[in-house]
């Protein structure tokens, strides 16, 4: 039985690890959930799972939360409540699906605790990647990933080091503007952004897939996942989406991770490793899907990736720049404050004006993170 905190239970990984705990009810068991703002849905998860504690962000709501749960289960709230949980004694893994940079606190927290941590958060790797690695080796743990492309990654190189890899192969569907002419961009509004042909996800993600901004903060988390350089991290377009992602060798040789798309899969092989567990959850007939196709991502219509591939390779507090811009560039167009275009324009503008720190500390990212959204939300 492996013991599991989830941060973030009630967002689309959230659920679907729900159901992966459900399935697996032999072998996981859940004594941490945390959410956001949905105490209805925390209510209702925590009854039927009965966790030993809940977390919500609200500390106002602390109080309804308590009277409506058993009082076996204890009730934190806030920041401070992120870090009970992460900390928790009875804790094996440690599960991250909050959105945003609230999640890194807590995974570093996770991680000095002993506990293996399974990343769905971006932002975790993208703004400390090189903290987040360092210290998970210091302290004898694990970082699994639960984004599909890096877990296919991560079960394609089968712990083979980075120097028998050619090139990562990241693959994206190419999200709902594949082939929208760019002349036409500008009148992308947010409800067609918000349609993404093969995934269902939050609305940060989806836009984020929209622009590749998704695509190209992989890309950073992919470089230090598996310690590569990103000269060695390449982006295909597989509209798909059942090719999860590739591992070309030196020798020449590709090996791929395939299934249909269901983000229980990912997250079951993390929760589980290192073995694999029978689950009836996703069927794939390749005969059924026909064709697999790929092509370039064109980076002039999505210069994204480009902005991603600087940002990973000038590295220091440059990735975490460019994640706080967009962030705030990505809620402004939800607000419908600034047009599909000018998301990556802000981006690139934000990038521009930073003042890079190479290898810094924890406390130097915070701070480039506070600088890019101010200046994000100023439209520098």
């Amino acid at each position: 039985m492996k013991n599991v905190v989830l941060l973030g239970s009630t967002g689309s990984i959230g659920t679907s690890t729900l159901k992966v705990v459900e399935d697996l009810s032999d072998r996981l068991r859940l004594v941490g959930l945390a959410a956001g703002g949905n105490i209805s849905l925390l209510i209702e998860q925590a009854k039927k799972h009965q966790p030993l504690a809940v977390s919500l962000a609200d500390p106002g709501k602390c109080q309804q939360l308590s009277a409506e749960l058993p009082e076996s289960i204890r009730c934190y709230s806030g920041n401070e409540g992120l870090l009970k949980l992460a900390t928790m004694p009875e804790a094996d893994v440690v599960l991250i699906a909050i959105v945003g940079t609230a999640g890194l606190q807590p995974a570093l927290a996770a991680i000095r605790a002993g506990k293996d941590i399974a990343v769905a958060s971006k932002e975790i790797l993208v703004m400390a990647g090189e903290i987040v690695m360092r210290e998970a080796r210091e302290h004898g743990v694990r970082v699994l990933a639960v984004d599909s492309e890096h877990s296919a990654i991560f079960q394609c190189l089968d712990d083979k080091p980075a120097s028998s890899v050619r090139n990562l192969w990241l693959t994206a569907s190419g999200g709902p503007f594949r082939k929208t002419p760019k002349e036409e961009f500008a009148s992308i509004t947010v409800e067609k952004a918000l349609k993404h042909p093969s995934w269902v996800m939050g609305q940060k993600i989806t836009i984020d897939s929209a622009t590749l901004f998704n695509k190209g903060l992989e890309m950073i988390e992919a470089r230090w996942l598996f310690d590569i350089e990103m000269d060695r991290v390449q982006v295909v377009v597989h509209p798909q989406s059942i090719v999860h992602s590739m591992v070309e060798f030196v020798d020449g040789s590709m090996i791929a991770q395939l299934s249909t798309p269901d983000m229980c899969l990912p997250i079951q092989y993390a929760l589980t490793y290192p073995e694999r567990v029978k689950s009836e959850r996703v069927q794939t007939s390749l005969a059924k899907l026909g064709t697999l196709t790929f092509e370039e991502p064109d980076v002039e219509r999505f210069p994204a990736i480009q902005l991603a591939r600087r940002a990973g390779t000038e590295g220091g507090t440059l990735p975490a720049v460019l994640n706080a811009a967009n962030e705030v560039a990505v809620d402004a167009f939800v607000k419908r404050k600034l047009g599909f275009v000018q998301i990556t324009e802000l981006v690139r503008a934000v990038m521009d004006k930073h003042v890079r720190v190479d290898h810094p500390t924890l406390e130097q990212i915070l701070a480039a993170d506070k600088e890019a959204r101010q200046m994000a939300a100023s439209g520098v």
